[in-house]
């Protein structure tokens, strides 16, 4: 009887063990997926803020160039030499022709002229380490290069060297698209390492393409940033880059496509190239986390083994099959013993047994602060301990992962009283002078995180000047709004005191690039109208084009040429643009999220939409023709995430009545 009772209370235990194994790994697994997603998004916003630096980057250099070829007469000469060996290790510019069948003589004058570009490319390469170089190759046969690599081009005899730009991947691809791209990952030309570069055209003086500006960085060093993740102290989980082609790159992959991988499962695979945040389980035993790259359409991945992740059930099992064995001999020695001493030793050894078995549905049930009592010190007790161990264990977990969802929650609010400020920072009250029947306007400013770098402003500088402002910072987040308050308290309080937009933005400019060691800029769109006659004065620091209706007829865009970003230069210049409304014309400005809202197959809105929208509410009220847009932008976007602020204002001009 007393065997029956020991042999049932061992068999119960065990399976009461298994049991709390089974309910551990189910909860180890949800946690893992929970923290692999929020360290792989995490990870992806960082990069995606890497890239938009860059896009800025190159941006900048475009805008520089076109300025070049647009007033060449204001800069002096400045010739830059092809490499020499004396340069080898050296940061310094030099000059490369894409054919031999090219004379310099032909070339000389625009080498001498972007020669100037000396002056942006050094900086720039200066304070960032991990680009390799810093170029812009022209239709017409001629680069200007900043790097160090002078050993791998230069001639011993100092003559000119030749390079085929026009076949690399890059300028192709940049001429045809017209806009800022990103290469997939490529063989750098001179064996350097894997590369990817990022390009935007460059425009000569009659707005035509002239060439390409281009910034080279290696694959390894983009990728030290987001390689720490720390999660099991690098014990077999790595993470790994995928390009627009389906190659992954890291240093466990080296460089392969994804679909030959024959370990990972095709669903994982589909899964990492669609584009979306998720985690997969592989047949291969391992996890998968990603996350897209919005800038350059790759994705971020980590890969988890999951041994890692059922360690502790592994170590329980390996003490459940010992303390299994120990029951078994403890039973036999018992039994045998049993028919001398039944009576006198069957409280003393089914008592702790019974006692644990209590102490296993205890911990089971998810009372990880009750303690196995240890009766003996024998193998019974050091299950006892073992169960111990195992709620330690799981509690310390259980802790970590409340402090760190307590600190998220912290951080969350406080960022939603932070939006809840700069919200009541920009005028919302509308209509904003309910006794000037002169005009009518409305604005709407939508973050795409907790707080943004956008913001608008309209204010009366007088009874007959109206001032209205619409502005861009450069990244995204807590930065680029302290920068954004900075900026829109300078404009406003210089225009106060009365001058030009380009007084007003030179202004700004000086304040903002002392001490940006962030580096950040904004773009900005600043006009002043004569309430009584129309007469209006704009100036476009980089922003995008405004839009206009005459009276009777279409909204179309407005181009000309922009200037340079606030921020961007010291001592910068802004030129004006002078306009008259009409009554009855109307004007729309905006912010870049706008046309470059994405759907779901990262096509974006674009300005055609904006012009059908608009022309189609043609007749709606200031306020009625933003909401058409924005449900217009959130119609083409459908699920996808905003990832950049939306703002819009529209002024309708009425005149004398």
């Amino acid at each position: 009887m007393v065997a029956a009772s020991l042999l049932t209370t061992s068999v119960t235990g065990v399976i009461s063990m298994l049991g709390i194994r089974g309910r551990t790994q189910e909860v180890l697994v949800s946690r893992l997926e929970s923290n692999l997603i929020n360290v792989v998004t995490n990870k992806a916003e960082t990069a995606n803020a890497e890239f938009r630096r860059y896009t800025g980057y190159v941006n900048l250099f475009a805008e520089y160039i076109h300025n070049l070829y647009l007033h060449p007469l204001s800069y002096d000469d400045n010739e830059i030499q092809p490499p020499t060996l004396a340069n080898s290790g050296i940061l310094s510019m030099q000059r490369y022709i894409a054919s031999m069948h090219t004379p310099y003589s032909r070339l000389e004058k625009e080498c001498k002229l972007l020669g100037n570009v000396e002056q942006i490319f050094l900086p720039v390469m200066e304070q960032n380490d991990e680009i390799v170089a810093i170029y812009v190759s022209t239709e017409s046969g001629l680069q200007i290069s900043c790097d160090r690599d002078s050993r791998l081009t230069a001639r011993e005899d100092g003559g000119e060297r030749y390079f085929d730009y026009f076949s690399r991947p890059w300028y192709g691809m940049v001429k045809n698209e017209q806009h800022v791209c990103f290469t997939n990952v490529y063989m750098d030309v001179y064996q350097r390492g894997y590369m990817i570069t990022c390009a935007a055209p460059v425009y000569n003086g009659l707005g035509k393409f002239a060439g390409v500006v281009c910034m080279d960085m290696l694959v390894d060093d983009l990728f030290s940033m987001l390689e720490n993740f720390d999660l099991f102290d690098g014990r077999g989980d790595f993470s790994f880059l995928v390009d627009g082609n389906g190659y992954a790159v890291n240093p466990q992959y080296q460089q392969m496509n994804i679909a030959a991988d024959s370990e990972m499962d095709a669903n994982v695979k589909k899964s990492i190239m669609s584009g979306e945040k998720g985690v997969s389980y592989s047949q291969n035993g391992c996890y998968y986390a990603y996350a897209p790259l919005y800038g350059v359409n790759w994705k971020l991945c980590v890969r988890v083994p999951e041994e890692m992740v059922l360690e502790p059930v592994v170590k329980m099992d390996r003490n459940i099959g010992s303390s299994i064995i120990l029951f078994l001999i403890i039973f036999i020695i018992t039994a045998v013993c049993m028919m001398l001493l039944v009576n006198r030793f069957a409280d003393g050894i089914t008592k702790p047994l019974f006692a644990l078995r209590k102490d296993a549905d205890e911990i089971s049930s998810g009372n990880l602060d009750h303690v196995a009592k240890k009766y003996r010190d024998d193998e019974v007790g050091d299950l006892a301990d073992a169960f111990n161990e195992m709620a330690v264990s799981l509690k310390d977990y259980i802790r970590n992962l409340t402090e760190v969802t307590t600190e998220k929650e912290r951080i969350s609010t406080e960022l939603n009283v932070a939006a809840r400020i700069q919200a009541d920072m920009l005028p919302r009250v509308f209509p904003p002078f309910p006794d000037r029947k002169e005009f009518d306007l409305y604005a709407t400013m939508d973050p795409a995180k907790e707080v943004g770098g956008d913001f608008y402003d309209f204010f009366l500088i007088d009874d007959d000047h109206i001032c209205l402002v619409i502005a861009d910072v450069s990244g995204k987040g807590v930065p680029a709004a302290l920068f954004m308050v900075i900026a829109k308290t300078l404009i406003k309080n210089r225009a106060s005191l009365g001058g030009s937009p380009s007084e007003i933005l030179e202004y700004a400019n000086e304040q903002l690039c002392e001490g940006n060691e962030a580096e950040l800029f904004v773009t900005v769109w600043v006009a002043i109208i004569e309430i009584s006659t129309g007469k209006g004065i704009a100036a476009n620091a980089g922003h995008e084009h405004p839009l206009i209706m005459r009276v009777g007829e279409r909204y179309e865009f407005c181009k000309y040429k922009h200037s340079v970003a606030v921020a961007a230069i010291e001592g910068a210049h802004f030129s004006e643009h002078e306009f008259r409304l009409s009554p009855g014309d109307r004007l729309i400005v905006y912010t870049d999220g706008v046309p470059e809202a994405t759907d779901s197959s990262n096509e974006l809105f674009g300005e055609e939409r904006i012009l059908k929208v608009l022309n189609e509410n043609r007749d709606a009220s200031a306020e009625d023709v933003l909401r058409s847009m924005k449900s217009a932008i959130d119609e083409f976007a459908a699920d996808v995430p905003q990832f950049d602020d939306i703002t819009m204002l529209s002024f309708y001009y009425y005149g004398k009545k």
